[in-house]
């Protein structure tokens, strides 16, 4: 059986690996790069994470997040070779591609996963507008209902008039507090 030859350009790949190991893998695979002295076959490994807002506790924090879970990123030329250290780094699961052969990432696919991971601020997405009606589904208001009366895209709060006392009481609430009716 004749042996495929594989390309010799430098391309992105994606590789496959168990979930939860995705750190463990880029740092193994860069160990792996250095002591094979592969260094001119496979260039660079990501872990694609972007930062996101949460609420815990009723206060808001940044967690990093991964944006594709079980699966790296790794720029490199296929050979045999690379392919071998790359395929046999422990909790790697394989390439993503058809059968053994590995297709690349396009490069705009890259550039587009490089400015979402770039973002030094998460941006807040508010999937709501004034009038709105809304639950408030966290704080001390929680499972009131209420009207959006003001949007503050910036800071990502909003301000919502719940009924209180048989009047309407506007209160500022996070962006993450609240989810339409």
């Amino acid at each position: 059986m004749a042996k495929q030859k594989l390309p010799q350009q430098k391309n992105w790949y994606v590789i496959h690996t168990y979930s939860g190991y995705e750190d463990a893998v880029a740092r193994n695979l860069k160990q792996r790069i250095e002591s094979l002295g592969m260094e001119d076959k496979i260039f660079n490994v990501i872990v694609p994470k972007e930062k996101k807002i949460k609420i815990k506790n009723g206060k808001r924090r940044t967690a990093e997040e991964k944006i594709y879970p079980g699966y790296v990123l790794v720029e490199m030329i296929v050979t045999d070779d690379s392919w071998y250290v790359v395929r046999n780094t422990p909790n790697v699961t394989g390439f993503v591609g058809a059968g053994t052969t590995p297709i690349p990432v396009s490069p705009q696919e890259v550039d587009n996963l490089k400015k979402r991971m770039g973002e030094a601020e998460p941006r807040f997405k508010i999937d709501a507008k004034v009038n709105d009606l809304v639950k408030i589904t966290d704080g001390p208001f929680k499972d009131f209902d209420g009207k959006i009366s003001e949007i503050d895209e910036e800071r990502g709060k909003l301000k919502v008039l719940i009924n209180m006392f048989g009047r309407d009481t506007p209160v500022e609430l996070d962006s993450l507090q609240i989810k339409k009716v």
